[in-house]
């Protein structure tokens, strides 16, 4: 018995329907073009999905809408009627009665453009996207209904938020269909008195910072991405960023959310409390496992207060050693008023300076260079740090300073840290690495891996800068273009020797598709056998962010 599936028009939307309807008009329905896809079983338990007998096909109309029809006979061919220049719709309401919407669909005539969006680099294994469908949900119940229609027929969904990870998590690996929450963007609700901001998980981090602005808070997590992530992906990442020394990960910031499992279960954990000891706490599901357990929705989060005087300073040093000195020192005389403590080596800044023209605060002649920033509700704050670090250079722990408290100056501060990569970018083909150390290992890595590629021609530049203040390093390697040996080369050696001195592979990106392999390195065998009983128990059919996080078992090892 076959599907049919055709495209139907309900006022200005257009939605998928079974079969027929007597109160929908037919037109003519255009020819099709097969796309690309590939037939697989997501059931499979090793979760990597194989061949089977179910067939999903995504078809591309003409006029480049995208249409998913799902069958049982492989020679039915879907009809589809209604097709016009509108779209971006939604899944309206339909009566009990009423033959079920399947799908949503998006007008995707930019096709072109959206694509090459889709498949800028986004990892140092450099995946790029090949679906042929992108489906742009507006509520919890939109996904649901497209989660329920998928998981039922074993179709894959690669969620997708601001697609700024570099682990390839966002990234559709085969023909998944991918989600986009980029219209799911409004800010429910935000408490003046309690500072917990309500807001859907499309919403672009900086629009959120902007909101609490004018309420005197700020958010507890501030990237250089802001102004394209979104919160739902920054969640399910766990993302960290520059002040995580002040206010932690988003683990302890995220009071509640809402999200929506792979069978359509819309699963509302949306606290708004700062204390909720009833049962487990299963927001902590959802936060950090990369949209493999569920797509989240709804986020609520306690924002700090904004704080009265910022003052920051950029400091040049002669050697690591006196880097961890000067850390050391900030976090004693400073104390809580210490809001990021970040480092950034002497070729990070002079490839900001040389590609994208921003101007070094002091003279670009350090080998290292360290931002710190304090904030605090009182004005002293200042010449505290002005203090503090005159006596560091009295001690010559450091060799030069500047500070500031205007805001003009602390954002070109901030600009020279936060533009590294894209002044590298400008460069070439970036390998990026973001991998937690101690700290005393810190720089070692860099330094390592700059020796191991001195004889490779095709290496432009080696670099690190990162997170001083929570043991984050971002080490990049940069080659004229992709070039496989240098990935072969980089990659297990860089992982292996973070695993071997006990940090992380990922500290604030994920694993995504490009670290699966990884894993095992930083994770014990039993802890990634319960992640994989977690993910069997809530996705068992394995349609959500397939290949992402969890490594495949050998058929041999099943």
């Amino acid at each position: 018995m076959s599907l049919t599936v055709r495209l139907a028009r309900v006022g200005d939307n257009y939605v998928l329907v079974k079969n027929s309807d007597p109160n929908l008009s037919p037109g003519s329905p255009p020819n099709l073009t097969n796309a690309k896809h590939s037939k697989r079983n997501l059931s499979n338990s090793s979760l990597s999905p194989t061949p089977g007998d179910k067939k999903s096909k995504i078809f591309i109309t003409p006029n480049r809408y995208a249409v998913l029809a799902s069958e049982e006979n492989e020679t039915t061919t879907p009809s589809i009627t209604s097709i016009s220049n509108h779209g971006n719709a939604h899944i309206p309401d339909q009566g009990e009665d009423s033959p079920a919407p399947l799908i949503y669909i998006k007008d995707i005539s930019n096709y072109s453009s959206f694509k090459n969006l889709l498949t800028n680099l986004t990892g140092p294994n450099g995946f790029t996207c090949d679906s042929g469908l992108v489906l742009r949900p507006k509520t919890a119940e939109d996904v649901s209904d497209i989660l329920k229609y998928c998981n039922d027929r074993s179709i894959a969904v690669c969620p997708q938020a601001g697609n700024t990870s570099v682990s390839s998590g966002s990234v559709a690996l085969f023909d998944e269909v991918v989600l986009s929450t980029e219209r799911m963007n409004n800010i429910i609700n935000f408490d003046p008195v309690s500072g917990v901001l309500v807001c859907e998980a499309g919403c672009v981090l900086e629009s959120l910072m902007k909101c609490v602005d004018g309420h005197g808070y700020m958010m507890p997590l501030d990237l250089g991405s802001k102004g394209s992530c979104q919160i739902g992906g920054n969640v399910s990442t766990n993302a960290g960023g520059i002040r995580v020394i002040r206010y932690g990960t988003l683990q302890g910031c995220v009071l509640g959310l809402e999200a929506v499992t792979a069978d359509g279960t819309i699963l509302d954990c949306l606290n708004t409390m700062r204390k909720d000891n009833t049962g487990y706490h299963l927001k902590h599901l959802f936060i950090g496992s990369e949209g493999t357990l569920g797509i989240v929705t709804k986020v609520a989060i306690l924002c700090p207060s904004l704080p009265k005087h910022v003052n920051v300073a950029f400091v040049g040093l002669d050697s690591y050693d006196k880097v961890l000195k000067l850390f050391s020192i900030a976090r004693a005389e400073f104390g809580e008023t210490l809001s990021s403590f970040e480092l950034l080596d002497n070729t990070a800044v002079t490839y900001v300076e040389s590609k994208l023209h921003h101007s070094c605060p002091i003279s670009n002649v350090h080998p290292f260079y360290v931002l710190i920033e304090l904030a605090s509700s009182q004005p002293t704050v200042g010449q505290h740090m002005e203090n503090v670090l005159e006596k560091a250079l009295g001690h010559s722990v450091i060799s030069d300073a500047t500070t500031t408290d205007q805001m003009s100056s602390i954002h070109k501060i901030w600009k020279v840290r936060e533009t590294v990569i894209e002044a590298l970018l400008k460069l070439g083909y970036v390998y990026s690495f973001d991998i937690s150390l101690p700290l005393c290992r810190f720089y070692e890595i860099v330094e390592l891996t700059r020796e191991k590629l001195k004889d490779v021609a095709d290496v432009k530049a080696v670099c690190g800068f990162g997170h001083i203040g929570d043991g984050n390093l971002h080490l990049n390697v940069v080659t004229s273009q992709r070039n496989e040996e240098v990935a072969r080369t980089i990659q297990p050696f860089i992982y292996g020797w973070t695993s071997k001195h006990r940090g992380s592979v990922s500290a604030e990106h994920g694993i995504g598709l490009s670290k699966t392999q990884y894993l095992e390195q930083t994770k014990s065998k039993s802890a990634i056998d319960l992640m994989r009983s977690l993910k069997h128990t809530m996705d068992p059919k394995c349609i959500l962010n397939p290949y992402k996080v969890i490594p495949a078992v050998a058929a041999s090892d099943q």
